[in-house]
């Protein structure tokens, strides 16, 4: 069911993206689909390939839903195992000391503050988050929406794993808080 809030930055959104986002035509083979897997994953677990630009959530024994992604550029990926401890709908975002140290010019309004960007339509993280933790501890990485669909399929971001926003909104409610995440 559609909250208020949802249903206010969908309209927005749909109003708001740049013409050059709605002409994006998406390469089919990363739009969503069933697929079959290695029966050595278990249900419920999720396995993101980088190389490849998949992250596969496993349904059931041998079988998996399959996802297109943007993945972190050289030296920025995250790899391991990981649990989904937080999930935000909307998130508000700011990026990490390490980007604006990296690369000031694109966070200017970040620097010597505290303003975190509010969710919508304009946000980084797109409509939905999921937050990765290692031991309880937030690693900073999120399996998240984008503004930029045409970085699906490649390795670009800060380490984040990109998703369309009606992908990972697909995603996040088939994805329960503990899910075991590995990037291989």
């Amino acid at each position: 069911m559609m909250d208020r809030r949802t249903f206010v930055a969908a309209g927005l959104a749909a109003v708001t993206v740049p013409a050059s986002a709605k002409s994006f035509e998406l390469n089919p083979k990363y739009r969503p689909q069933t697929v079959d897997i290695s029966k050595k994953y278990q249900p419920g677990q999720m396995l993101v390939l980088p190389r490849a630009h998949f992250l596969y959530f496993i349904e059931a024994p041998g079988q998996a839903r399959r996802y297109g992604v943007g993945v972190g550029r050289a030296g920025l990926e995250f790899t391991g195992k990981a649990t989904i401890d937080v999930k935000k709908k909307w998130p508000t975002w700011r990026p990490t000391n390490e980007m604006i140290e990296r690369e000031p010019h694109l966070y200017t309004k970040f620097i010597d503050n505290d303003f975190v960007q509010p969710g919508g339509p304009g946000n980084p993280l797109g409509s939905r988050a999921l937050y990765l933790f290692q031991n309880g501890r937030d690693t900073y990485f999120r399996i998240h929406g984008t503004t930029a669909p045409k970085s699906i399929g490649r390795s670009v971001s800060n380490g984040c794993i990109r998703m369309i926003n009606e992908h990972v909104q697909d995603l996040y409610e088939r994805v329960p808080l503990g899910t075991v995440v590995t990037v291989l």
